[in-house]
């Protein structure tokens, strides 16, 4: 092997992952500001050149995401001991009790939120054509149509839902194969978390790419018109990020929560909020879970799951601008009505998709409680997409990093009650 290509393995794969992210982020940083002076000069934009290093980061993580779900889920199933099935089942119930508990509290606080510091927006007309779900009940068909997707389909759409009741199905069925097929699909599934460690270690120069571009496109000046919305929003964020969710880990751990949530923040949701996709990042997520020594057959169903249904960002983005949608008309919202907006958030929150922006094609249904017109929250959706570069950013972060939040609470309460 020659010097050039193991200084590259040494610099993809040794050392501090965050350490070289952060070196990625400042370099993209200063890729964005310096990309418009010195355009003349160089002849071509810069930050748009590197911005294929973004493009390929994700695309890379989005490719091998659903692969990994459905061999991950598929192979925990198919190798489950039959002494494990009464903890993992235990453990399951615990997650989602906290997903959905979770994403309640999220929508609760932007309420409380909204109206300590009420917002208003400047309406403007949404640029793309959008296609928002009309009522409540089309979410949940949506979901429940998902479920019986073609597997192929499935995986060509990264329907998560769909895989994983296909894996959990094939998963069960596979249980009484022979030992030889079952160590094939472990082993299968050992390569798939080896093609994940590689996208993961190409992170930092994806995380440059992606920052060059958004600093060169927007920059911070369109953001200004909507500082007070932002800092309702990334508040309730925050606030469930550094004080909802600690509560509920101790909840369930009885232990000092913090050390679990700063190493989520820290390696899950600071390539979440360059990837803005919850889905995008489930092989980071479940890297982390295996690296934190998680029971596999739990996080490999619960990551995916969570990156489906547990939506607290997107619950707080819907309740915000609809809250903010609602101050700007000048319509009396009661607390009964508000204690409503959580729960239909919590519902249309669980419906978002997990792609850049999902949680914006939601908010027509949370406006509808209000007798908002659809012309009008599509408008509020236009606000969305403006803010978006920060707004998604951290709502990804924050609904990402507690997927494992959630999870390594769950396993390690679980354990702690079997010692």
């Amino acid at each position: 092997m020659s010097n050039s290509n193991h200084f590259l393995i040494k610099l993809l794969f040794q050392g501090s992952l965050i350490t070289k992210i952060s070196i990625g982020l400042v370099l993209g940083i200063i890729a964005g500001l310096i990309t418009h002076p010195l355009t003349p000069t160089l002849g071509f934009n810069l930050a748009e050149s590197v911005s294929v290093l973004g493009t390929l980061f994700v695309r890379g993580l989005r490719a091998i995401a659903p692969i990994l779900v459905f061999i991950l889920v598929l192979s925990a199933i198919a190798n489950r001991k039959a002494s494990d099935a009464k903890h993992n089942s235990k453990a399951m119930k615990s997650v989602i009790v906290l997903y959905i508990v979770g994403t309640f509290l999220a929508a609760l606080t932007a309420v409380i939120a909204s109206f300590l510091f009420p917002s208003q927006l400047t309406l403007v007309t949404a640029g793309a054509e959008l296609s928002p779900p009309q009522n409540v009940s089309e979410v949940l068909l949506t979901v429940l149509m998902n479920v019986v997707d073609n597997p192929i389909q499935a995986l060509f759409n990264a329907n998560y839902i769909g895989i994983l009741a296909w894996a959990i199905g094939l998963g069960i069925a596979l249980r009484h194969a022979s030992e030889s097929t079952k160590r094939i699909i472990h082993e299968l599934a050992e390569a798939v978390t080896m093609i994940v460690k590689v996208v993961i270690a190409f992170a930092p120069f994806g995380v440059f790419g992606l920052v060059a571009a958004a600093m060169a496109d927007k920059g911070l000046e369109e953001l200004a018109a909507y500082a007070r919305l932002l800092y309702v929003l990334v508040g309730s964020m925050l606030f469930v990020a550094f004080v909802v969710n600690p509560i509920l880990v101790f909840w369930k751990t009885r232990q000092n929560p913090y050390p679990l949530i700063w190493t989520a923040v820290r390696e899950s949701g600071l390539t979440a909020f360059f990837t803005r996709s919850s889905a995008a990042n489930i092989p980071v997520n479940m890297n982390l879970a295996k690296r934190l020594d998680l029971n596999e057959e739990l996080y490999s169903v619960s990551i995916p799951l969570g990156a489906t249904i547990n939506m607290a960002g997107a619950a707080i983005t819907i309740t915000v601008l609809t809250l903010a949608a609602v101050t700007t008309l000048g319509i009396e919202v009661t607390f009964s009505t508000a204690l409503l907006l959580s729960v239909i958030a919590s519902v249309c929150a669980c419906g978002a998709s997990g792609v850049a922006g999902g949680s914006l094609l939601l908010i027509p249904l949370a406006c509808s409680l209000f007798g908002i017109p659809n012309d009008i929250a599509v408008q509020v959706i236009g606000v969305g997409f403006i803010i978006g570069v920060i707004q998604d950013s951290v709502e990804t972060a924050l609904n990402s990093s507690t997927d494992v939040v959630f999870t390594a609470a769950a396993d390690i309460a679980e354990k702690r009650s079997n010692s």
